[in-house]
């Protein structure tokens, strides 16, 4: 059975870190690929602990029979040159052994939250895989920035 949830990042943290450490990988697998350097993984606890508790951060959670599989951090804000409300994903990460469908079930979900609570535009980016640009086109996003990266 596939749940999705908002649950509590502080509180489930580290049953869900062995998914954070996953993404981190496959993501520094790539920027090392592209000679782009990359700290290792080493998160900003209190940061993340103090957004979530705050609520300005949410923790969406995927569970298949009770486990995470998947999970996507939101920020939730005021936009500091207009004041819109808006989602910033922090991060968005399916299990490589569950990969398919349920990156667009979770999207689909967090989109809806996030529209639920009055957020009027969300931006997303990819930081593993440059292909999945072509699913988030699908599921309605558009292409309004380019980023790049500079390593010293």
């Amino acid at each position: 059975m596939i749940t999705i949830a908002i649950e509590d990042g502080h509180a489930n943290w580290y049953e869900i870190e062995p998914l954070y450490k996953m993404h981190y990988a496959e993501m520094e697998k790539r920027r090392i690929e592209q000679n782009i350097n990359i700290s290792p993984y080493n998160p900003r606890l209190d940061q993340y602990f103090k957004a979530f508790d705050e609520g300005w951060l949410l923790n969406f959670v995927v569970r298949k029979d009770g486990e995470a599989i998947a999970y996507s951090n939101v920020y939730v804000t005021n936009d500091m040159h207009n004041q819109d409300k808006i989602g910033q994903e922090d991060a968005i990460y399916v299990h490589p052994d569950h990969r398919g469908r349920i990156g667009r079930q979770l999207t689909k979900f967090v989109l809806a939250e996030l529209k639920k609570r009055g957020v009027i535009r969300a931006t997303i980016s990819t930081a593993i895989d440059l292909r999945q640009s072509a699913i988030w086109r699908r599921l309605g996003f558009s292409d309004t920035a380019t980023v790049m990266t500079y390593s010293f």
